[in-house]
């Protein structure tokens, strides 16, 4: 059994539907393509990064305003999450790099200071006002693109 997360998800069934191995493996190409490393040791780096519930959950709340948004009127949460469901175990391995934008990027450098990648100051730097708002939007976007490239 998973332990209660903190953030409001989409749907409680999120972390079950998309665990973070998934999660990491979808991610892998973005953040492969990001820091010029194989999708081997980008999956390894997002696993160990994952492995903070802080990081998780806040990928999960990006990922959960996504399909908030997404969500049309005509379809309910569950069926959605299983459109999710099924495209994880279809496509997770498939999913392309999304676009490096700014706040794509704040995110990347979330997990790199969660594995060590990346400095203090770049720590301070996602923290701070303009740098939070940064990382927000990034979430939200990473949350999108996934949705779009699983959900069909």
């Amino acid at each position: 059994m998973l332990a209660s997360t903190a953030v409001a998800l989409f749907s409680r069934r999120l972390p079950h539907v998309f665990p973070r191995a998934d999660l990491a493996r979808a991610l892998a190409p973005t953040y492969a393509k990001a820091a010029q490393v194989d999708p081997e040791e980008a999956e390894d780096r997002l696993l160990r990064a994952f492995a903070s519930q802080r990081v998780l959950d806040q990928i999960y709340q990006g990922l959960s305003a996504a399909l908030a948004e997404a969500k049309g009127s005509r379809t309910t949460e569950d069926e959605l999450i299983d459109k999710l469901s099924t495209g994880v175990q279809a496509r997770s391995r498939k999913v392309r790099a999304a676009e490096l934008t700014p706040a794509v990027s704040a995110v990347l450098v979330l997990v790199n200071v969660e594995v060590g990648q990346a400095s203090e100051m770049m720590r301070e730097a996602i923290q701070g006002g303009k740098g939070q708002a940064l990382l927000q939007e990034g979430l939200k976007a990473l949350g999108a693109h996934l949705a779009k490239e699983l959900i069909r």
